[in-house]
């Protein structure tokens, strides 16, 4: 038996908002083991008929198959069809998808905004009729800053803080949303909420927002369509809306939010509800950047957490914690009082007199930090933020009474697409803490830190990609936020350290190891998810950034501002390692040659310029740093030995190749005598147990993984983590930071053993390579774009027992000590004899 599962369109179930040439998907189950695809028949249809239809293709592809008929109409339900034959027969599926603005015609939609000398955030209201026999409806919301969306006195979609941030004079983004099923014949109503987010930020922060170039108030430009019979009916947004101050009198996406449960219009978004006493709408000019629809999934509210404890600190004072560091918001539940306040101060850790350390250590920001306030009513509130989140675990409350306070998390929808455990209950500890640390910091786009910047730095995300993509379902998020750093170089020289840019004024060039971003992190997407289009889309882009990069070098070498970041040594408020910087450009600027060469072969280009640059470096790298007679990577001004030199040349091929047992001895050497622990940061710390794994040094990885002394990771399990830390030292300033979580990439591909061996795990590697270290079992499980592969291995006796599970459309080799299978779609089982495994150096 055959079933086809799993239908997308752009990567995506059902979705409301594609483009007019969308991509389709499907996976294959089949009972029969070696199952293969031989051919597919795709169609498309509207409610008029059949639009296209591919005919019989002979292809095993099922993974991004472009629609080839006329252009897609826009606001339209579409059901497509696809019969899949194989050899184990035929299957066939159905699904849907609606189409964005494609045309681009607002249809007379113009940006509106509140009144002028609103300081709360403004809300926006039109009264409209719907016609009888309406067969669908579509409502699309463009916006600069956040808009919140109310139909008839009911919020619109399942999203928050929408639509997402971009670089607003590039793109801006809007959403679409299927409104259909709320619209009966009669009067309805349209409301809006408008907040600031990164458009019109008005407080002082260090990043300059509040002076980016569209910086504005917020404004939202509305679109509703409906169709019947008939033809199509519009609503559009005006200087017919009505608008007024709202109850939000303060919103920054830093400092908090302020709601005065007393300014409350009850009904304002209903048919029924008068305002008279509201003004015309404000024209706004809106964002300058080409209209696009929301691609990446909607940020959304998740698991309600209880309090864990609730501590007294004194009159009208409590410390409100729980379980974990989370990234969203508090719910509060208050009775009537009218006028009475209640303050919220949210920190990720506890200062030694036990109130949330809720500090702007580093005066970031123009006074208030992380700070919620809610003025009370005569009727009793049920309320949370709008526009902000915060990175908390603990909450100190300033009221007469204590209210009630669960705490909600919220971020980027991403369902988990893998799953990793162990014999080792901290391995499996660690695990978790990454993919609940990353879900932390994905809000529309990956985030450093959700307390502190909310900024997505390039080289965080560059660290963070492969495990992001292995964890959760991330890539229409990733491909969004290649975008956006291919949009900071504005046509020119090297892309920003942070992306989206609102033009902050400190200058961080030269910084190859977070601008190769560029290229590093769309070639991770098309590793892990075959996806060519992200590599073509971003070509123009890298190619002219890595041919600028390649002319500030001095005869090969490279330097950076940014180095081995937040290695153990450093401050714990963040720092360069004590150790030459031009090891580690150099050793990027290598890998982006590499990468362009790969991507210019897969689009069909010409690599020769990007083999000869990066042949370059690496004879410069190995003139200038490689030490032959100590067998080291030696910088000039470096603090001792520095593990993160040689991880680099490593993990990147940059020495030659008859030296490289000899530097990762040297490595493996140092590791041992520090006791088993690294002294690597942000960059290297990727990179530093794959490269001991690679070169026979697995027992030393192993006990670099286990240890639990200063510094590990281990070490902040020890010390009450329930979240990645920013730094090694319990002093961290950050306790939601992923990107010294890396250890998860070697969890996943060398203590389980799943590792793509072509783009998309087209074919794939099955190959554990802890055994015989004292770790037992393992297993792991990733979702490829064709289904789910899984592993599991456990030690018995003398044997190791491996059982993988292959789906249809993937090869896989199984690796085991002295044994090596191809093996097709299916579940399978191998057996080999345990190895001996040495410990130390």
């Amino acid at each position: 038996m055959i079933t086809v599962d799993d239908l997308t369109v752009e990567r995506a179930v059902d979705p409301v908002g594609v483009g007019s040439h969308p991509r389709f998907g499907w996976t294959l189950h089949a009972d029969a083991p070696a199952t293969r695809q031989l051919a597919y028949r795709l169609s498309v249809a509207d409610d008029e008929g059949v639009v296209w239809t591919s005919g019989r293709v002979d292809s095993d592809r099922s993974v991004d198959v472009v629609y080839a008929g006329p252009a897609l109409r826009p606001l339209r339900r579409y059901e497509w069809r696809v019969v899949v034959t194989t050899t184990a027969g035929d299957g066939v599926a159905t699904g849907t998808f609606v189409t964005a603005l494609v045309d681009d015609d607002f249809r007379g939609a113009r940006f509106i905004g509140g009144p002028a000398d609103a300081v709360a955030a403004p809300l926006l209201r039109t009264v409209f009729e719907v016609p009888a026999g309406v067969s669908e409806a579509y409502l699309v919301v463009a916006a600069g800053g956040l808009a919140r969306v109310e139909l008839d006195g009911l919020e619109v979609g399942n999203g928050v803080l929408a639509p997402g941030f971009t670089d607003y004079d590039v793109t801006a983004q809007y959403t679409v949303t299927d409104v259909t099923g709320r619209l009966g014949p009669g009067r309805h109503a349209l409301g809006l909420e408008l907040g600031r987010g990164f458009f019109g930020m008005r407080g002082r922060n260090t990043w300059d927002w509040e002076r980016a170039p569209w910086h504005a108030e917020p404004c939202a430009r509305v679109l509703l369509v409906m169709r019947d019979e008939h033809g199509e009916h519009v609503v559009v947004s005006g200087s017919d809306w009505r608008t007024a101050s709202g109850p939000t009198i303060f919103d920054d996406l830093y400092a908090g939010e302020d709601y005065d449960a007393g300014r409350e219009k009850l009904g304002w978004s209903t048919a029924a509800f008068d305002d008279e006493g509201w003004m015309p709408a404000t024209p706004a000019d809106g964002p300058h950047g080409r209209a696009v629809a929301q691609r990446q999934p909607p940020i959304v509210e998740g698991e309600l957490l209880e309090p864990a404890s609730v501590t007294r600190l004194g009159e009208d004072r409590w410390v409100v914690s729980f379980p974990r560091v989370i990234a969203g918001w508090v719910e509060v539940e208050a009775e009537a009082d009218p006028g009475a306040t209640i303050e919220l101060r949210f920190g990720e850790s506890l200062r030694a007199d036990g109130t949330p350390n809720s500090d702007d250590e580093k005066g970031y920001f123009d006074g208030r930090f992380q700070t919620d306030r809610l003025t009370l009513g005569e009727t009793p509130v049920h309320w949370h933020p709008r526009f902000t989140w915060h990175g908390f675990q603990h909450v100190e409350v300033r009221a007469r009474r204590l209210p009630t306070l669960r705490a909600r998390i919220v971020h980027t929808r991403a369902a988990r697409t893998g799953r990793f455990a162990s014999s080792s209950a901290l391995l499996d500890t660690l695990h978790e803490l990454t993919v609940r640390t990353i879900l932390n910091n994905l809000h529309g786009l990956p985030t450093d830190t959700p307390k502190y910047e909310k900024n997505g730095w390039t080289g965080d995300g560059m660290v963070g990609a492969e495990m992001m993509l292995l964890n959760l379902d991330v890539h229409e998020l990733l491909a969004k936020w290649v975008d956006d750093v291919a949009a900071s170089r504005h046509g020119e020289g090297a892309p920003e350290v942070i992306a989206p840019h609102g033009g902050w004024h400190l200058d961080w060039s030269p910084a190859p190891t977070w601008h190769s971003a560029l290229l590093l992190v769309p070639w991770e997407i098309y590793r892990q998810r075959g996806d060519e289009r992200v590599l073509a889309d971003v070509w123009p882009d890298a190619r002219d950034y890595l041919r600028f990069e390649l002319g500030r070098g001095v005869d090969g070498i490279f330097d950076t501002t940014l180095g081995d970041w937040v290695s153990p040594e450093t401050d714990a408020g963040g720092g360069n390692a004590p150790e030459d910087t031009r090891v580690s450009a150099t050793a990027f600027v290598v890998a982006m040659c590499d990468a362009a060469a790969r991507m210019a072969r897969v689009l069909g280009h010409d690599p020769t310029e990007w083999e000869r640059a990066a042949e370059v470096s690496r004879r410069a790298f190995v003139r200038r740093f490689w030490d032959a007679d100590t067998a080291e990577v030696r910088g000039t001004g470096d603090a001792g030995y520095r593990q993160a030199h040689t991880a680099l040349a490593l993990a990147f091929d940059v020495l030659p190749e008859p030296v490289r047992q000899a530097a990762a001895d040297r490595l493996a050497r140092d590791v041992v005598e520090r006791d088993h622990h690294l002294s690597t940061g942000a960059l290297a710390t990727k990179h530093l147990l794959p490269q001991l794994t690679r070169f026979g040094h697995v027992d030393v990885a192993v006990a670099v993984a286990l240890q639990t002394t200063f510094p590990s990771w281990g070490f902040w399990v020890e010390r009450g983590a329930t979240s990645l830390w920013e730094h090694w030292k319990e002093e961290s300033r950050s306790r939601g930071h992923y990107f010294l979580g890396t250890l998860d990439d070697w969890l996943y591909g060398t203590v389980a053993g799943l590792a793509p061996l072509a783009p998309g795990w087209r074919e794939a590697l099955i190959a554990p390579r802890v055994i015989g270290t004292g770790i037992d079992h393992a297993e792991a499980a990733v979702r490829t774009p064709f289904g789910e592969i899984s592993v599991r291995w456990r030690v018995e006796g003398p044997e190791v027992v491996l059982t993988c599970t292959v789906p249809v459309g993937v090869r896989a080799v199984v690796e085991l000590p002295g044994l090596r299978r191809a093996v097709e779609a299916g579940t399978h089982e191998v057996r080999a004899a345990v190895p001996v495994v040495g410990a130390g150096v």
